[in-house]
């Protein structure tokens, strides 16, 4: 008779998102997910497969959780500014543990060179939220908040790497007015 599962999976999922996101991939080993997760050995790779496996896993969690909060702040937006302005807000400091960055960005920088998986991932995140940034920036253009001299697809593009930049740098101790400045400059370049 098999045994039941004494733990949520879910929650126990969420815990190694949390360990990945704070110490990366390679720093993270099998006995610190099993601690940090509270489970047994065999209940992870029963469960979860590999470490690698959990991995992709855990940023899926992450990716969801993050799309469905800029989702949620885009929506409850009155205008497209307000729009980016909650955006660039999360990117800086609203995130559950900005002291750790973007799971996505640092795993990105840390294993996408080489893990075709985290490479093939990272093109999809970014790819959504450069497409996230287009349809506001479009919905300002159309609104008249925003300038129709560029196209709205390439300001996209740049906003988002200023947006990949800005996640990278509040990882360290710059303060956050810095990040602001290079937020509020960037946003400039949309308004009429």
């Amino acid at each position: 008779m098999a045994r039941s599962k004494e733990f949520e999976e879910s929650v126990v999922l969420d815990k190694a998102m949390r360990l990945f996101w704070e110490q990366g991939y390679e720093k993270t080993s099998m006995t610190d997910l099993v601690e940090h997760m509270g489970i047994h050995r065999g209940s992870l790779y029963d469960t979860f497969g590999d470490k690698h496996t959990l991995f992709l896993k855990a940023v899926e969690l992450y990716d969801n959780k993050i799309s469905t909060a800029l989702a949620a702040g885009v929506k409850s937006s009155k205008t497209a500014t307000e729009a980016l302005q909650f955006i660039v807000g999360f990117l800086i400091c609203e995130e559950e543990n900005p002291a750790s960055g973007c799971l996505m960005v640092n795993s990105t920088v840390e294993l996408a060179a080489r893990d075709a998986d985290i490479n093939k991932k990272s093109i999809e995140v970014f790819t959504t939220a450069e497409q996230l940034f287009k349809e506001i920036i479009l919905w300002g253009q159309q609104d008249g908040e925003f300038t129709s001299e560029y196209d709205a697809g390439e300001l996209a593009e740049f906003l988002h790497n200023v947006g990949v930049g800005l996640r990278v740098m509040a990882r360290t101790s710059i303060a956050k007015e810095k990040l602001r400045r290079i937020s509020n400059l960037s946003m400039q370049l949309l308004v009429k």
